[in-house]
């Protein structure tokens, strides 16, 4: 299936639309999670429960690491530093926290890199912060830490 293509305006410059992605959830947290395409066919588990499914922090927390993984490959890219995939891996850590306000998120991504030293390790992650998607999406709204082969980026 070829992906439709469209522009749109994103702020003031012209984009290119690039994929739209479909997932639906019965029975909230305690239900299942599935995708027209069936390659998601999920039950779903309270977090700290126990339970026989996923939920949502921990899918969050795949497709926030797999995306920030992306932008540090990018990043390596743009920077000229070679990078190979199989050097990142990411892993955000997504707490599910509650005070008087309501419930809230908060998420660490601790990326580590293979083949590069701590400085530039520091530099790419705080670029890729830069670049992911999710981390646009998420700016301003919860709390990101951004770690460098378990090493905190300024």
């Amino acid at each position: 299936m070829t992906p439709f293509i469209q522009k749109y305006t994103h702020g003031v410059d012209p984009c290119q639309f690039l994929a739209s992605e479909t997932a639906s959830a019965t029975a909230g947290r305690e239900g299942k999670a599935t995708s027209p395409d069936g390659k998601i066919n999920l039950n779903l588990s309270p977090p700290g429960s126990n339970g026989p499914g996923t939920n949502p922090e921990q899918l969050f927390a795949a497709g926030y690491s797999a995306c920030f993984g992306g932008a540090i490959g990018a990043a390596s890219a743009l920077a000229k530093i070679s990078l190979r995939p199989s050097d990142i891996k990411v892993t955000a850590t997504v707490n599910l926290n509650k005070d008087d306000s309501g419930y809230f998120l908060n998420v660490t991504l601790n990326a580590d890199l293979s083949g590069v030293d701590q400085a530039q390790a520091e530099s790419l992650v705080a670029k890729a912060h830069t670049i992911c998607p999710y981390s646009k999406a998420t700016r301003g709204n919860i709390e990101v830490a951004l770690q460098a082969n378990g090493k905190a980026v300024p």
